[in-house]
């Protein structure tokens, strides 16, 4: 709002200056960020584009390895002579002398093919072959300096819940499951789980004569995870499905790509995610978003430089251009706001034939023709509201005297001549306030006489069914008003209120923080519902009296439309006519005139 204000106090130069100067500033900002964003953005993908194919490599790395672990477990499940000791029991000698020749030869050869250390666990369904196996109590099986194969019977194997939940279809040479089970976690390996099949069987499908485990460590098959491959500052780590760290590498350490992962990161860095195949896990890199955006920061310094220059230039070129035509139209508003004060002599003048050579002999024709129409126009307004309040009130003393010599009328009918005297005269001290030397307003004290002057003819014609009590407060004498605006409202009271043989009237007259205030209180049936339609909050008068519209028009015709005559009126209860003119001190020679 404040800078609302302060614009609309600029003069016309630097409104233009301002107007130019922001015409300018905006191309030249749009542009700059356009490029800046679209270089910014090319610099991401290009970045993308490199990471992941970094990635990719440690991907494949990855593959190979545990391509060469399956490679291993491969050697046992495509065995034929393997399958075909498997399946013939016979115990005693010949089951000892197929383990020491033949089992123990086969898995030893097959964990040192590895080309990593893995430790092979084997369970067998032919229960005529003994166990060979090692105790590990709290001790990593891929740390021990024994053997690193174990053979176990079939029937430690069956009530494990990896066991339970491997595959049931087999399907030749592809079923397999990398997985981490019973206490590989917490030593950080992962085993390849594997069935071992009777392939030189006859059955079909191949019937299951064991189960192989080759466990790895993960930090073997995951060393070629390495952040300095993408850059310093980087983070590469790889996540199971619950969203914990197995293996990360940053310059933050573990800790810090564990608190990643729970928390949330700034989102302007670059985070690029792969699923691991074959793994149910995540491969994950996270490049914070100032080194991918170093070298925007340079085009966002040259583009700043470079809208920084233009807009000096612009504004410069500004400063002239304002000022060349801010003069020209101060001129011209100089002359409009003496045309405002009502100076319609100045004139003004421009060199050349432009357009403001041409609003400046339009100004001037029409300062002429103005100061000549004003002078016509405020001499017949002038008439014609003189016309017209003299209408208004022509109309009303009529409509007050038909009445009245109605029941002047009827008294000497009747042969009340007391009664018809005092209404003769009261009639004629009535108007003679009313005439007023013939002017239209007149003294608060005078007005209320004659409100006096009328009442007093009343109470002859309704004598004590009639009771009427005033309030009028005694500083509203020094005021004046519009003539006759109380006694039609009392008229009004006296034709259509009577509700049984009596009515009561108060008239209350007061200043108020609006104005003069009078109101004409009665007790009578009120207006029926309906015949006053309400107009914000107050009463309109569209269906009143006559001579209640009339005083209500020559009230607003006088002082304006603020002012006027308000009616609340409940049926049953009575009704309230409020009167507001504005506070206008009568003149003292006038008051004296009145007095003499």
């Amino acid at each position: 709002m404040w800078a609302k204000n302060k614009i609309s106090q600029m003069s016309f130069g630097y409104k233009l200056m301002l107007s130019y100067c922001i015409l300018i500033m905006i191309p030249v900002i749009l542009i700059g960020n356009v490029a800046n964003r679209i270089y910014t953005e090319s610099i991401r993908e290009q970045t993308r584009s490199i990471i992941q194919g970094t990635l990719h490599q440690m991907k494949n790395n990855i593959a190979f390895k545990m391509e060469d672990t399956k490679r291993i477990s491969d050697m046992l499940y495509f065995d034929y002579y393997l399958a075909r000791v498997l399946r013939h029991y016979e115990e005693g000698w010949s089951s000892y002398d197929s383990t020491k020749n033949i089992l123990v030869p086969k898995f030893q050869t097959a964990v040192e093919t590895a080309n990593r250390r893995m430790w092979l666990s084997v369970y067998l369904k032919n229960d005529t072959i003994p166990e060979v196996y090692n105790l590990y109590e709290n001790v990593n099986p891929l740390d021990t300096k024994a053997r690193l194969y174990d053979i176990y019977q079939y029937k430690r194997l069956v009530d494990k819940e990896w066991y339970i939940n491997f595959p049931s279809d087999e399907v030749y040479g592809t079923t397999l499951q990398w997985r981490q089970i019973e206490e590989d976690s917490k030593y950080g390996n992962i085993s390849l789980l594997r069935r071992i099949i009777d392939v030189g069987g006859d059955k079909y499908p191949y019937e299951e004569i064991g189960f192989m485990r080759i466990s790895v460590s993960l930090k073997d098959l995951f060393d070629g995870v390495d952040f300095q491959k993408i850059g310093e500052g980087t983070t590469i780590y790889i996540s199971d499905p619950s969203s914990h760290v197995i293996v990360s590498s940053g310059s933050d350490g573990v800790s810090e790509v564990a608190a990643l992962n729970q928390l949330s990161r700034n989102e302007d860095d670059l985070i690029i995610r792969d699923s691991l195949p074959g793994l149910d896990m995540e491969l994950v890199a996270i490049i914070p978003a100032d080194i991918v955006e170093k070298d925007s920061v340079k085009v966002r310094n040259l583009t700043l430089f470079i809208g920084l220059g233009c807009v000096v230039i612009f504004f410069f070129l500004s400063v002239i251009v304002s000022r060349y035509f801010g003069k020209r139209v101060s001129k011209i508003v100089k002359v409009v706001d003496s045309f405002q004060e009502g100076e319609f002599h100045k004139r003004i003048y421009f060199k050349g034939n432009d357009e403001f050579t041409k609003i400046a002999s339009a100004l001037n024709e029409m300062g002429n023709n103005i100061g000549r129409l004003i002078r016509e126009v405020y001499l017949a307004d002038l008439q014609k509201k003189e016309a017209e309040l003299e209408s208004l009130h022509a109309q009303i003393n009529p409509h007050f005297l038909y009445n009245t010599l109605s029941s002047i009328s009827r008294l000497a009918k009747f042969g009340k001549l007391e009664k018809l005297q005092r209404m003769v005269l009261d009639l004629a001290k009535f108007y003679r306030l009313s005439l007023n030397d013939g002017r239209n307003v007149i003294p608060v004290k005078n007005e209320l006489e004659q409100a006096q002057a009328y009442i007093d003819i009343q109470k002859i014609k309704y004598e004590s069914r009639m009771q009427v009590q005033y309030d009028i407060a005694p500083e509203l004498v020094r005021y004046e008003t519009v003539k006759l605006i109380l006694q039609p409202f009392i008229e009004n009271v006296l034709e259509h209120a009577w509700m049984g043989d009596n009515i009561y009237i108060r008239i209350s007259g007061r200043v108020t923080d609006e104005g003069l205030e009078f109101k004409i209180i009665d007790n009578g049936v009120g207006f029926p519902p309906g015949m006053i339609k309400e107009l914000t909050g107050a009463q309109d008068l569209t269906n009143a009296g006559y001579g209640c519209k009339n005083v209500d028009q020559r009230i607003k015709l006088h002082y304006g439309q603020q002012y006027g005559v308000t009616l609340f009126s409940r049926p049953g209860i009575g009704t309230t006519v409020r009167i507001i003119i504005p506070l206008v001190k009568r003149q003292v020679a006038e008051g004296r005139s009145k007095n003499t």
